[in-house]
């Protein structure tokens, strides 16, 4: 047992008597108490990084860069190191763990860009000795709300970007599994970030409130499930912030009738079981069309009983646990009420057992068939490892199914007509589309997001979205006259 305090000024900082248990979820072992910080502590963190704010953004691009590439190089040694922080109070296997950090430092490298990046625009001769240009300057002390599911990555498709941008961060990272971030603050100050640029404060609401409220937040970005996405971004943007923040979904793989079939499957066993499902871009539901539906269900439910679960330590794993007690029973509960809506439940994942996880919060993968629209399973982000198979007679009922639903951030199709594939991605309303790729995440120098109810603001994350939300446009209108100039008491216009 021991305790996980917040990271402030450049020093492990505790605070008052609030914690929350920690705990790996392999084994149900409650291993660390993480502090959670009041609105004093929060304000002591947005305090140290508005001290630290005039002189990180005087600092040149240039030497920002240089320090995100140091910090690039102590990651990239100590990779094991971070995985290991995440699989113990995550439960993602190891190398599903180091995905993630690989492609948080994939927008790392992207930041290092950062002095081509924030050129602005000229205009000699606008008007008769005239000249115009454009900044793009940072915004100040800008926050990160971010989930349990991704405790590396998802922080690290904000922070870089921001604080390349020349912004000092504050970060809120899940209690669930908050050690990863502390780390990454450590290697940030080891790399030469100055004092407060990067805080992490650990906490639950009351922290997200003081975070919403307090009137040095220039910014919020947020991940998280959509009841709270358009809660921070309506509380967030009423109190004068920008927000970019993104919510849940309800991915679909569309496999059509000419599709590789071996391909498809085993497509949508990773999206699908990857991380217990616990991926906002996991695949949850997959659209058979016409009469490749009874192979694709054969082949996925062999697929699905050979998975191997255990505890994400251990090598040679496909999945590990769910995150927590609370969110397994409620995976569970959605299994059950699968089976009351009418589907068929081909393979059941509940009651596996783990050798030495007697005790962790297991479930195995669980696939029905014959999901209708109209089911709670269908409707609802269940975000565990269920697998829906919806069936469908031909390419425009995928379409319009997939079009009536509220979320909209990733969706995939299986086909070998480039002609199909070409009119799916013109007409899909879905923010990140695949074309026999399953979990289309776009590289960092993209940018991340969905559509309708699956993202809340005007800006997609990281990406030239990402350089735009954390920097705000100055346009600089200069002459140098000579002599005296009358006064116009007309709207200026320049000749």
């Amino acid at each position: 047992m021991y305790k996980i305090n917040h990271f402030i000024a450049g020093k492990n900082t505790a605070s008052g008597a609030r914690t929350a248990p920690v705990f790996n979820p392999a084994t149900g072992e409650h291993i660390a108490d993480v502090a959670l910080a009041d609105a004093e502590v929060v304000d002591a963190a947005i305090t140290a990084a508005k001290q630290a704010f005039a002189a990180w953004q005087a600092t040149t691009p240039l030497n920002r860069a240089r320090i995100l590439f140091k910090f690039k190089t102590i990651i990239e040694a100590r990779i094991d190191e971070l995985a290991a922080a995440i699989t113990r109070e995550h439960g993602k296997v190891m190398d599903d763990a180091k995905g993630e950090i690989i492609r948080g430092i994939e927008v790392v490298e992207f930041a290092c860009g950062i002095p081509h990046l924030l050129k602005g625009d000229f205009t000699e001769q606008v008007g008769s000795a005239v000249d115009a240009y454009t900044l793009n300057q940072p915004l100040g002390v800008v926050a990160g709300i971010t989930p349990f599911n991704f405790p590396a990555m998802v922080p690290m498709w904000m922070w870089p970007v921001a604080i390349a941008c020349g912004n000092c961060f504050v970060l809120k990272p899940s209690e669930k599994n908050p050690s990863a971030s502390l780390l990454i603050a450590e290697w940030l100050k080891e790399a030469g970030l100055p004092n407060g640029v990067f805080s992490v404060v650990n906490g639950d609401k009351e922290a997200v409130q003081a975070l919403l409220v307090h009137p040095d937040i220039q910014a919020v970005s947020f991940v998280g499930s959509t009841p709270i996405a358009e809660a921070i971004y309506r509380q967030g943007s009423a109190s004068g912030k920008r927000v970019q923040a993104l919510g849940g979904a309800k991915n679909h793989l569309v496999v059509m009738p000419d599709a590789d079939l071996d391909t498809a499957v085993s497509a949508l066993m990773g999206a699908a079981y990857g991380s217990a499902g616990e991926r906002c871009m996991a695949i949850s539901v997959a659209v058979a069309v016409g009469d490749i539906a009874d192979a694709l269900v054969e082949q996925l439910a062999l697929k699905v009983r050979s998975l191997r679960i255990g505890n994400g330590a251990q090598a040679g794993l496909d999945m590990g646990p769910l995150i927590s007690r609370e969110h397994c029973k409620r995976v569970t509960d959605y299994v059950a009420l699968g089976q009351s809506e009418g589907a068929t439940l081909v393979i059941d994942g509940r009651g596996i057992k783990v050798t030495g996880g007697e005790d962790g919060y297991f479930l195995g993968g669980c696939l029905f068939d014959h999901v209708t629209s109209e089911m709670k399973i269908y409707r609802d982000e269940i975000f565990g490892p269920v697998l829906c198979v919806v069936r469908v007679p031909d390419y425009n009922s995928a379409v319009a199914l997939i079009n009536a639903h509220e979320f909209g951030n990733g969706v995939a199709i299986f086909t070998r007509s480039g002609a199909v594939a070409r009119k799916f991605t013109h007409e899909i309303q879905v923010g990140m589309v695949g074309v026999n790729v399953p979990i289309p995440v776009p590289m960092a120098f993209h940018s991340f997001g969905g559509w309708k109810r699956s993202l809340f603001g005007a800006n997609h994350m990281h990406g030239m979205e990402g350089v735009r939300f954390y920097t705000r446009r100055k346009a600089i209108t200069t002459r140098w006259p000579e002599g005296d100039v009358a006064a116009e008491f007309i709207m200026p216009t320049l000749k």
